[in-house]
């Protein structure tokens, strides 16, 4: 039974969010380009709140005092291993991106009729780059999804398997940080040259992973129960590093007052969703 609803919540935050995703697309742009920035700031004190509220306290109170120094070190294990899988994703982009130079013609043989037409061919062939670059940054966006939800589904694991009410909070936070990214994603694999319904299926598809990584760390896990206060600490190690290093800097470009105060308000509201969902469950 407890396998049953670590699948179907592992698939509610990595396939429901995608289809989620979608319903903004389908809003015009300028009220998307409104609505998105908001729910990012939502998102922001929703991953705080479970990492800081939820996860960690109910890590260090399973691993005991004498389990404190570990938490530690399940902590900064989980930044370090966040932040290496960024820079592989990044790393990734940037290889695509190298084959798509542009081509340029020297001034001093501007004139040169053999050099115009080297520049025609050059300019060919940096269309041709440019295509190949937009295919693999959809491949390369595919990849880095799936490696990302199926640690999403690790953490929803982790999270079921000491309380239900610890993993529905995870659930929505993975589900709530998932959203808007998805709809970069989207845009992306349509740019790739994806027809719509296609880049949507893809984009469901790589949701499966999630459930792949929630069943592997329910059988790893529940084997040795533990280590499961340290996989509470990695999980929530991993959320403080999307919000804190993913989603915080985006807020940042735009400082004006009143933008500054409706993130505030916005991300002091996902934190206090969090802290009321806990508030329930501990009664």
């Amino acid at each position: 039974m407890l396998l049953l609803t670590i699948v179907l919540f592992s698939a509610l935050g990595g396939i429901a969010s995608a289809a989620v995703a979608i319903v903004f697309l389908w809003v015009r742009e300028a009220h998307s380009a409104l609505i998105l920035p908001h729910f990012i700031s939502f998102a922001t004190g929703a991953l705080l709140g479970a990492a800081l509220l939820a996860l960690l306290p109910e890590a260090v109170e399973a691993a005991g005092p004498g389990g404190a120094h570990g938490i530690g070190l399940a902590l900064v294990a989980g930044l370090g291993v966040f932040f290496v899988i960024e820079k592989l994703v990044l790393w990734w982009h940037a290889h695509a991106h190298e084959h798509a130079g542009e081509a340029r013609t020297c001034p001093q043989h501007a004139d040169d009729p053999h050099a115009a037409g080297q520049a025609a061919h050059a300019a060919h062939d940096s269309h041709d780059h440019e295509h190949a670059r937009r295919r693999a940054s959809g491949v390369l966006v595919l990849v880095g999804d799936s490696l990302h939800n199926a640690l999403d589904g690790v953490l929803i694991a982790a999270a079921f398997l000491t309380s239900e009410s610890l993993g529905l909070v995870t659930t929505f936070a993975v589900a709530a940080h998932e959203i808007p990214h998805r709809v970069g994603d989207f845009a992306i694999l349509v740019q790739a040259g994806l027809s719509r319904p296609r880049a949507l299926l893809l984009n469901l598809a790589t949701g499966l992973a999630a459930v792949a990584g929630a069943v592997a760390a329910y059988f790893t896990l529940r084997g040795a129960m533990g280590v499961l206060p340290y996989a509470l600490a990695f999980a929530a190690a991993g959320f403080l590093y999307i919000a804190v290093a993913g989603l915080i800097p985006g807020l940042h470009r735009r400082a004006d007052p009143r933008t500054s105060a409706i993130q505030v308000l916005l991300i002091g509201s996902g934190i206090a969703l969090i802290a009321w969902a806990e508030h329930l469950s501990g009664q």
